[in-house]
Protein backbone atom coordinates (compact mmCIF):
# COMPACT_ATOMS: atom_id res chain seq x y z
CA UNK A 1 0.00 0.00 0.00
CA UNK A 2 1.56 3.13 -1.13
CA UNK A 3 2.00 5.88 1.86
CA UNK A 4 0.01 9.04 2.01
CA UNK A 5 1.30 12.32 2.45
CA UNK A 6 -1.25 13.58 4.65
CA UNK A 7 -0.28 15.71 7.39
CA UNK A 8 -0.06 14.97 11.44
CA UNK A 9 -1.63 18.68 12.12
CA UNK A 10 -5.68 18.65 12.14
CA UNK A 11 -8.46 20.67 13.38
CA UNK A 12 -11.55 19.45 15.58
CA UNK A 13 -14.71 22.07 15.12
CA UNK A 14 -17.18 21.69 17.76
CA UNK A 15 -20.06 23.74 15.93
CA UNK A 16 -22.93 24.23 18.50
CA UNK A 17 -25.89 26.76 19.04
CA UNK A 18 -26.51 29.03 21.34
CA UNK A 19 -28.51 27.06 23.82
CA UNK A 20 -25.52 24.51 23.42
CA UNK A 21 -26.88 21.92 21.16
CA UNK A 22 -23.76 20.70 19.61
CA UNK A 23 -23.89 19.79 15.53
CA UNK A 24 -22.86 15.90 15.51
CA UNK A 25 -21.77 14.34 11.81
CA UNK A 26 -21.79 10.68 11.01
CA UNK A 27 -19.26 9.07 9.60
CA UNK A 28 -19.44 7.39 5.90
CA UNK A 29 -16.69 5.17 6.13
CA UNK A 30 -17.69 3.97 10.02
CA UNK A 31 -21.81 3.93 9.70
CA UNK A 32 -22.49 4.90 14.00
CA UNK A 33 -19.25 6.89 14.28
CA UNK A 34 -20.39 10.13 15.09
CA UNK A 35 -17.81 13.51 15.48
CA UNK A 36 -17.37 17.44 15.34
CA UNK A 37 -16.23 18.75 12.09
CA UNK A 38 -12.19 17.45 11.91
CA UNK A 39 -9.43 17.66 9.10
CA UNK A 40 -5.81 17.58 8.43
CA UNK A 41 -4.15 21.01 6.96
CA UNK A 42 -3.46 20.47 3.59
CA UNK A 43 -0.17 23.00 2.42
CA UNK A 44 1.25 26.28 4.42
CA UNK A 45 -2.45 26.76 5.50
CA UNK A 46 -2.61 28.74 8.68
CA UNK A 47 -4.88 26.32 11.41
CA UNK A 48 -7.95 29.17 10.83
CA UNK A 49 -7.71 28.39 6.99
CA UNK A 50 -7.71 24.68 7.92
CA UNK A 51 -11.24 25.00 10.04
CA UNK A 52 -12.94 27.39 7.65
CA UNK A 53 -11.90 24.77 4.92
CA UNK A 54 -13.40 21.79 6.74
CA UNK A 55 -16.02 23.21 8.12
CA UNK A 56 -17.20 24.21 4.45
CA UNK A 57 -16.48 20.95 2.72
CA UNK A 58 -18.48 19.22 5.29
CA UNK A 59 -21.34 20.99 6.43
CA UNK A 60 -21.69 23.81 3.45
CA UNK A 61 -20.97 26.20 6.15
CA UNK A 62 -19.31 29.78 6.37
CA UNK A 63 -17.84 29.90 9.25
CA UNK A 64 -16.03 33.08 8.49
CA UNK A 65 -19.78 34.41 8.70
CA UNK A 66 -19.89 33.29 11.78
CA UNK A 67 -18.05 33.43 15.73
CA UNK A 68 -15.18 30.92 15.11
CA UNK A 69 -12.76 30.70 17.81
CA UNK A 70 -9.31 28.81 18.64
CA UNK A 71 -9.54 27.59 21.53
CA UNK A 72 -5.83 27.68 21.69
CA UNK A 73 -5.82 23.98 22.95
CA UNK A 74 -4.07 21.35 21.36
CA UNK A 75 -4.39 17.63 21.93
CA UNK A 76 -1.40 14.71 20.75
CA UNK A 77 -2.79 11.35 20.73
CA UNK A 78 -1.42 8.26 18.29
CA UNK A 79 -3.34 7.73 15.08
CA UNK A 80 -5.45 4.68 14.79
CA UNK A 81 -3.26 1.89 12.82
CA UNK A 82 -5.62 1.74 9.97
CA UNK A 83 -5.60 5.35 9.14
CA UNK A 84 -1.54 5.50 9.36
CA UNK A 85 -1.29 4.87 5.64
CA UNK A 86 -2.75 8.20 5.06
CA UNK A 87 0.80 9.87 6.31
CA UNK A 88 4.72 9.51 5.47
CA UNK A 89 6.02 6.84 7.03
CA UNK A 90 6.81 6.45 10.26
CA UNK A 91 4.01 9.03 11.27
CA UNK A 92 1.91 7.75 13.89
CA UNK A 93 1.05 10.53 16.01
CA UNK A 94 -1.24 13.76 15.29
CA UNK A 95 -1.51 16.68 16.51
CA UNK A 96 -5.48 18.25 17.17
CA UNK A 97 -6.22 22.04 17.29
CA UNK A 98 -9.68 22.58 18.61
CA UNK A 99 -11.85 25.10 17.65
CA UNK A 100 -15.29 26.29 18.57
CA UNK A 101 -17.59 27.60 15.76
CA UNK A 102 -21.26 29.28 17.40
CA UNK A 103 -24.20 29.18 14.58
CA UNK A 104 -28.00 29.87 14.63
CA UNK A 105 -29.68 26.53 15.36
CA UNK A 106 -31.58 26.34 12.03
CA UNK A 107 -29.00 27.16 9.94
CA UNK A 108 -28.99 25.31 7.07
CA UNK A 109 -26.02 22.23 7.04
CA UNK A 110 -24.90 20.56 3.90
CA UNK A 111 -23.09 17.19 4.24
CA UNK A 112 -20.42 15.71 2.10
CA UNK A 113 -22.35 12.56 0.97
CA UNK A 114 -18.85 10.88 0.72
CA UNK A 115 -17.81 11.63 4.25
CA UNK A 116 -20.97 12.03 6.35
CA UNK A 117 -24.17 10.31 5.95
CA UNK A 118 -26.26 12.26 8.46
CA UNK A 119 -26.13 14.61 11.29
CA UNK A 120 -28.19 15.35 14.21
CA UNK A 121 -28.26 18.47 16.93
CA UNK A 122 -27.65 17.36 20.10
CA UNK A 123 -27.62 18.70 24.23
CA UNK A 124 -23.81 19.24 24.68
CA UNK A 125 -24.45 16.45 27.50
CA UNK A 126 -26.11 14.48 24.74
CA UNK A 127 -23.71 15.04 22.38
CA UNK A 128 -20.86 14.22 24.46
CA UNK A 129 -21.99 11.09 24.77
CA UNK A 130 -22.23 10.44 21.58
CA UNK A 131 -18.69 11.03 19.82
CA UNK A 132 -16.12 8.44 19.65
CA UNK A 133 -13.21 10.18 19.94
CA UNK A 134 -12.01 10.89 23.34
CA UNK A 135 -10.82 14.33 22.40
CA UNK A 136 -14.10 15.68 20.85
CA UNK A 137 -15.77 14.47 24.01
CA UNK A 138 -13.38 16.45 26.17
CA UNK A 139 -13.99 19.51 23.68
CA UNK A 140 -17.79 19.44 24.28
CA UNK A 141 -17.73 18.78 27.74
CA UNK A 142 -15.94 22.69 28.28
CA UNK A 143 -18.41 24.41 25.99
CA UNK A 144 -20.56 25.66 28.79
CA UNK A 145 -17.54 26.97 30.95
CA UNK A 146 -15.86 28.35 27.51
CA UNK A 147 -19.43 30.00 26.80
CA UNK A 148 -19.35 31.49 29.73
CA UNK A 149 -16.25 33.31 29.64
CA UNK A 150 -16.57 34.36 26.13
Amino acid sequence: MKSGNKQPISVLVVIYSAALDVLLLERADHPGYWQSVTGSRDGDETLRETALREVREETGLDAARHDLRDWQQQNEYEIYPHWRHRYPPGVTRNTEHVFGLQVPRDVAVRLAPREHLNFVWLPWRQAADTVFSPSNRAAILQLPEREHHA
